[in-house]
């Protein structure tokens, strides 16, 4: 994978698993990403929980080192869906899919779709936008790049309103495209819904 740039990862869940965005797997998962958003050479920088899918905006040396990274992530979701729905056996759908993000523009809208991910789901559900509120089943509380401050409350009733509590469940991104270059193209409004879906996720792990 080129160095310096970010990727988008996708890991799904079996069918029959409950909803990921219950309130007690969003404080389980929350709790165990504060413990591990970063590791050496390899950091999660944002994150969502949908009902049967993560998203996650991570940052990796090398490939063996997202290797390493997604291996450790994978092993914690399954742990947290097992312990928070009292259920035993395999939890995820095949491995993940990753999407290397090369350029300013696409980080800018990985952010975006991976952190305003809910209202898309609720837009095609429900045929309108939902109100303009931070996800609490996201990173987005720690994220530094709204155009303007969210209201604190979930989109989702289900969900947790402080996944993770008071400790960060993110790392601070190092690369220059996710810490810099993606604000090129404008800070992220909290009202926008992400259209479709990015390019087809290549890469499948």
């Amino acid at each position: 994978m080129p160095r310096g740039c970010p990727s988008h990862v996708t890991v799904r869940v079996r069918r029959g698993v409950p909803s990921l965005r219950s309130r007690t797997f969003v404080r389980a998962l929350g709790a165990s990403l504060a413990r591990a958003c970063e590791r050496g050479e390899f950091r999660v920088a944002q994150f969502s929980i949908q009902r049967d899918h993560i998203h996650l905006i991570v940052e990796a040396a090398s490939k063996d080192a997202l290797g390493r990274g997604m291996k450790s992530i994978a092993a914690r979701v399954a742990r947290a869906v097992n312990r928070a729905f009292g259920r035993r056996g395999p939890v995820l759908f095949g491995r993940y899919h990753l999407r290397v993000l090369r350029t300013p523009r696409e980080v800018r809208n990985a952010l975006a779709y991976v952190l305003l991910n809910a209202r898309k789901h609720w837009r095609e559900r429900w045929g309108s936008a939902p109100p303009v509120r931070l996800d609490a089943a996201s990173s987005g509380r720690w994220f530094d790049g709204w155009r303007r401050s969210p209201r604190s409350a979930a989109t989702d009733a289900r969900a947790a309103p402080d996944a993770g509590g008071d400790a960060a469940c993110v790392a601070r991104p190092r690369t220059w495209l996710l810490r810099i270059g993606w604000r090129r193209h404008g800070l992220i409004d909290p009202g926008e819904v992400p259209k479709g879906t990015p390019r087809r996720l290549a890469c499948p792990r």
